[in-house]
Formats: structure tokens, sequence, C-alpha cells
């Protein structure tokens, strides 16, 4: 696969994070295989996330294919980016495309990026997951890999303005020890266990992470923030939801 666009957007990454001097920590980037198909799941909280999940994958020298909806790929400048990086775009009225492309990627030797929760969590914590990352390894026989992050929502997120030449931000980025679904798996079981793995990943960022103030919009409520409950987001999400008629 001809690999033109994606390694001059990681480094022009880079070089953009070392300029801002972005303090980032990554534990675990050995969990990602250096070679063969892996599903790499993250929890969601920043419209950067796939950026900084990708990059847990650098240590393997693995470029991750995230799914993202079809509009980023309708953009006239994202677009062409997505598609010379070869993501995956996903139409929620044709679901089953994306679905069977990441197969045909992940047989292929690939790395797949999924965001399970569907959208960003307003609440910054792991939100009800879908299974389609856990049938995706199943069905090709290649781990599943959970990642938490934190941090990156100071950037950029759901119902916040952008803030992307902030300086001096820590990234946190926790890559987790594989799991290995099997078809003929219970996938309640494998979604439970999937939710609670992204969930202690989380937990450990935040409370490892190197700035704790109470108070702030981007700290969890449990921990002190103003951020939204899990029960306000949902109901932020619903009507947000209605008003756009999805």
């Amino acid at each position: 696969m001809s690999e033109i666009v994606y390694p001059p957007v990681i480094l022009t990454a880079m070089t953009l994070f070392r300029a801002l001097d972005l303090k980032l920590h990554i534990e675990g980037a050995d969990h990602v295989p250096r070679q063969g198909g892996a599903v790499l799941v993250s929890n969601h909280i920043s419209y950067l996330d796939f950026i900084f999940a990708g990059m847990g994958a650098r240590r393997s020298r693995r470029l991750v294919r995230f799914l993202a909806k079809k509009e980023v790929f309708d953009h006239r400048i994202s677009g062409p980016l997505m598609r010379g990086m070869h993501h995956i775009p996903v139409d929620r009225a044709a679901g089953a495309g994306s679905y069977a492309a990441s197969l045909r990627a992940l047989k292929a030797g690939e790395v797949v990026g999924v965001f399970a929760e569907g959208t960003i969590s307003r609440s910054f914590t792991v939100k009800e997951i879908k299974n389609g990352a856990i049938r995706m390894a199943a069905a090709t026989g290649v781990p599943m890999i959970p990642v938490g992050l934190w941090g990156t929502q100071r950037l950029w997120t759901k119902g916040r303005p952008r803030n992307l030449l902030q300086r001096h931000v820590p990234i946190t980025i926790l890559v987790g020890e594989p799991i290995h679904p099997k078809r003929g798996d219970d996938m309640a079981a494998r979604t439970g266990e999937l939710s609670a793995r992204l969930t202690e990943l989380l937990d450990r960022a935040q409370r490892t992470y190197p700035e704790i103030p109470a108070g702030v919009w981007w700290q969890p409520r449990h921990l002190g923030g103003s951020a939204p409950t899990p029960e306000e987001a949902a109901a932020m999400d619903e009507a947000e939801a209605a008003k756009s008629g999805d």
C-alpha cells in the first residue's frame, strides 16, 4: 500500500507537538504487534484522538487505519488527507460497507482503529460501547488492543472552542494488554470486558495525570471537575440528535 501522505502528516504533527511542548506520556506501546492485523480500540474525548491513539502504535512502526464518519471524507481539506492515509469511511446509513472494508484491512495485516463509543464522551467517562470492534477481531482472529487517552480534550472537544495552540499540555496514552475475542464468544460478556478495560485505563490516566485541578471543565465530575455527569451528557447527546434529525 502506497504511503505518500501518512508519514508526512505524522512528521508535521510531531513537529507541531514539539513546538507546543506537549508533554506526551506513552505506556504499553509494546502491546501493539509489529506485524499482522490488530484492532486498536480507544476511548473518545477529543476530535484529535485518532492522532494520539495512533501514536501508541509508532514504536511498533505501525500506521493505524481509523474508522471515521463519512462527512470527514467529504470535506474539501480533510477528505484528501483521510483518503491518502487510507482511513475507512463510515456511512451510518450503510454500515455494512465500512465493516467489510475493515475486515479486508485486518486480513491484509493492517491495524484498524475504532472508537467503540461511537461519539465523543462529554462526561469524559467511558460511554456505552458498541461491539463492532469485538466482532471484527473475532471474525479475523486478530488481537484487540485497548487504549486509554487523557488530556486530548483540552485541545479540542465537543461543545468547547478549539485551543489547538495551547502549550505545555500533558497528554497521556496508555496502551493495554491485548484481548483475544474468538468466534462463538459471549458477545455481551466480551463487550463488558472491553468496557471495563477501557474504563480502567482511562481512570488510571486521569488519576496519574500531572495536573488535577478542582472545578475545571475538562475534569470529570466524579474527580472534582465540572464536566457533565454521564446522565447529563446522555441527555445533551439526545437533544443534539433530535435537533439534527438523526
